[in-house]
């Protein structure tokens, strides 16, 4: 509890791949604490799909809502808000699948909900309180991308720009882009505005610890955060 608030403030992070919403998401574990924060990122709940010959699952849309385990996220969404924990899926990206091991995630009085997607679904949008979006420009996203998937996820560089050309830019420009609309804030320049940064967490650890009458379902202002 924050503050006296009993009821989850829930803070919801979207933006392109890239973008810098794992930044920013530590941001706000840093400034309210990490034993107060229940972190719930989307990329955990890609569909399970080991019943799919491995070559198969390698020619998937990761990019589009359909490859998400959506009912599972708002279910335990819904879990986290009623006080319980949860055993949250993890996902191989070099095996495209769920592995066995889950992560224990335990209620806490700030609720992220993380991801590229996590503003299209007016289902999950609903829970939230705070709807931030990380914009940042297409061409340093994809230097991200292709850095990452290299060094973490053991691919080439013709198999990255394949499928940011076929999947990942196409799917932006459908689905995440314009899930921006919904957003209360938008952080320019991505995860490294610092500026931005100190202004979030310092609204969010505000916002917190009000009364949770006075926050609770409330319309949060929109702005951008320069």
């Amino acid at each position: 509890m924050i503050g006296g608030v009993s009821q989850p403030f829930v803070i919801g992070i979207a933006g392109g791949t890239g973008s810098g919403k794992t930044t920013v998401t530590q941001a706000i574990v840093d400034a309210v604490g990490s034993a107060q924060v229940a972190l719930l990122p989307m990329d955990n709940y890609y569909q399970d799909n080991a019943h799919l010959p491995f070559e198969e699952r390698t020619k998937l849309n990761y990019d589009h809502p359909g490859v998400f385990d959506l009912e599972l996220y708002l279910e335990d969404i819904g879990r986290i808000l009623r006080g319980q924990s949860v055993r949250m899926p993890q996902y191989s990206f070099k095996e495209y699948t769920r592995i066995a091991e889950t992560i224990l995630v335990r209620p806490a009085p700030v609720v992220v909900l993380e991801g590229i997607m996590v503003l299209v679904d007016a289902r999950v949008r609903s829970a939230m309180h705070l709807k931030v979006f990380v914009d940042t420009d297409a061409d340093v996203r994809f230097i991200r991308r292709l850095e990452r998937d290299m060094a973490e996820r053991g691919r080439s560089v013709e198999s990255v720009v394949k499928q940011y050309m076929e999947q990942v830019r196409p799917m932006h420009l459908s689905f995440v882009e314009p899930s921006k609309r919904y957003a209360d804030v938008i952080i320019p320049h991505g995860g490294r505005n610092e500026q931005a940064l100190a202004m979030l967490t310092a609204r969010v650890t505000a916002l917190v610890a009000e009364p949770s009458a006075s926050w609770s379902g409330r319309e949060t202002q929109k702005g951008s955060l320069v």
